[in-house]
């Protein structure tokens, strides 16, 4: 227990030191998990020269408000769907001041499963500022709230990794446009350079 205990933190570190080392700045955009994910990160000192910022969207109001999903994309495949979660990883970089941005929405449960769509099903998505975008599908099962949450954390610190670590044969080319969100497309203006920006004795 106490193995799988350490493991996001083991993760979150590694990722931070990789991140700090490429000046490398990320972003989240959660909503079953509910801040976990930037909240695993910002506990390590120092991760303010690497985290930007996190966006908590629990709502598809929060969701198309924060993260600029469209209404359409949100009706058409729903808040837990592949699209909405390459929507809010996008959205999510496009607001930030980061390269790198993941993003989580899922069905923790117990409740709010639906034909199709069943308790410990999580759709993630990570965008990078170079273009590439990544979407994965996990299907824990029903094995408590708590446990898809923290399961869900340990994912997309997974998914941050790949991404920092450079390109590889699983990260896609970011399409034109996705089904339903025209605007679904990788910032292509160089972020503000490390020097430029403000760190100063922040914990």
């Amino acid at each position: 227990m106490a193995g799988a205990g350490n493991e996001p933190r083991a993760l979150a570190r590694s990722l931070l030191d990789l991140c700090r080392s490429r000046k490398m700045m990320i972003a989240t955009a959660e909503s079953c998990t509910g801040g976990l994910v930037a909240a695993a990160l910002t506990e390590i000192p120092g991760s303010s020269a690497v985290v930007d910022r996190g966006f908590v969207t629990y709502s598809n109001d929060a969701k198309h408000k924060m993260l600029g999903v469209s209404i359409d994309t949100l009706e058409t495949f729903g808040a837990v769907s592949k699209e909405t979660a390459m929507a809010m990883a996008v959205g999510a970089l496009e607001a930030a001041d980061a390269d790198l941005a993941v993003s989580i929405t899922g069905i923790a449960g117990p409740g709010g499963a639906t034909p199709g769509k069943p308790v410990g099903l999580v759709h993630f998505a990570a965008a990078a500022r170079d273009g590439r975008i990544v979407a994965r599908e996990f299907r824990f099962g029903a094995v408590g709230r708590s446990n898809v949450r923290q399961r869900s954390v340990l994912e997309a610190l997974k998914l941050l990794m790949e991404l920092a670590r450079g390109p590889a044969k699983a990260a896609v080319k970011r399409p034109g446009a996705a089904p339903g969100r025209s605007r679904l497309r990788a910032p292509r203006t160089p972020r503000r350079s490390a020097g430029t920006r403000r760190r100063t004795s922040r914990p």
